[in-house]
């Protein structure tokens, strides 16, 4: 007869719950940091990168699909995007606070949001090869295996 330990509720028995929490919360942080950078400078700087690094690369931004983007970059579409980066960050702090509160609706979330990343991390080794997709590809297999774990064993308590 196998014994099953049973399930500790105690968030200080989850060390590698509290890291991956840790890690959601910084995403989350960047993500905040982004979307401030973004509302702030607003479209005109981004146009300035956008063409500097253009000619730098001595590419045609007045053509093509450089100028499709430029065209794209507007008032309405920069705080667009830094609204929606605002909805991940808070997403993320979310997703951590319940993880370190050891809640499983977060292990839920970070195990589904994880995963859905999987099929691009995959995508990224065969489009841009080398250590850092690779890397990628395996924090996030590290992360949906944990949270799948300890949703598996708060099953069998």
């Amino acid at each position: 007869m196998s014994h099953t330990p049973h399930y500790n509720p105690d968030p200080h028995a989850h060390p590698g719950l509290h890291v991956i929490a840790v890690f959601e919360a910084f995403k989350g942080l960047l993500a905040l940091v982004s979307a401030s950078g973004l509302a702030l400078l607003g479209p005109q700087p981004i146009r300035r990168f956008i063409l500097e690094l253009t000619w730098r690369l001595h590419l045609h931004p007045e053509r093509g699909p450089i100028a499709h983007v430029l065209d794209a970059i507007s008032r309405n579409t920069v705080h667009l995007t830094a609204l929606v980066l605002l909805g991940y960050a808070l997403l993320r702090f979310v997703e951590a606070w319940g993880l370190w509160r050891v809640r499983a609706w977060a292990s839920w979330l970070g195990v589904v949001s994880a995963a859905l990343y999987l099929p691009l991390d995959i995508g990224a080794i065969f489009r841009h090869p080398g250590w850092l997709s690779v890397t990628v590809l395996i924090i996030n297999l590290v992360v949906v295996y944990a949270l799948a774990r300890d949703l598996l064993r708060r099953r069998r308590h």
